[in-house]
């Protein structure tokens, strides 16, 4: 488990790089990045910046080559604004947990339809059952409703 230092510094590592990836970096490269996970070792020496880039592979590839360019200048950044003994050393690495969500998502669409029109016909059956309980006709049998006096407990012995 993480110290509460190490997640505190990870969050200062995480706003400051992503502020500065946002205001600051003005590599053309780099455009369409959210910073999603900071991962800092135990001695604080490395940060695993996780980012997410909306674009097809080469331009993700691009923007990374991009980022790794710029880590000293992020280093500097985080350095300013952490107290620590060493600055950790930034390492950019692509986050696949939208890529993988997408499929997921995609794989989902394809089977869900299937059980979606079983359901969409069930639920047209139980309208039909309820609007005929409205208009005063049940899906039952007709059966004699018992009186007042026809209980099973006031049958003659």
């Amino acid at each position: 488990m993480s110290s509460r230092r190490v997640l505190k510094a990870a969050q200062a590592i995480r706003e400051v790089v992503s502020m500065a990836i946002i205001a600051e970096l003005k590599d053309p490269r780099i455009s369409d990045v959210t910073v999603t996970l900071v991962e800092v070792s135990p001695d604080m020496r490395l940060a695993k910046v996780n980012v997410s880039v909306m674009g097809d592979e080469t331009k993700q590839n691009l923007c990374l080559r991009g980022l790794q360019n710029s880590a000293g200048y992020l280093q500097q950044k985080v350095g300013k604004r952490i107290d620590t003994k060493y600055t950790p050393r930034i390492e950019f690495v692509l986050d696949e947990g939208l890529k993988h969500a997408m499929l997921v998502t995609r794989i989902l669409d394809e089977v869900l339809p299937k059980e979606n029109e079983s359901e969409a016909e069930s639920t047209e059956a139980e309208s039909a059952e309820v609007d005929a309980q409205a208009n005063g006709q049940s899906g039952l049998p007709d059966q004699p409703v018992p009186e007042a006096g026809d209980t099973p407990n006031d049958q003659p012995s």
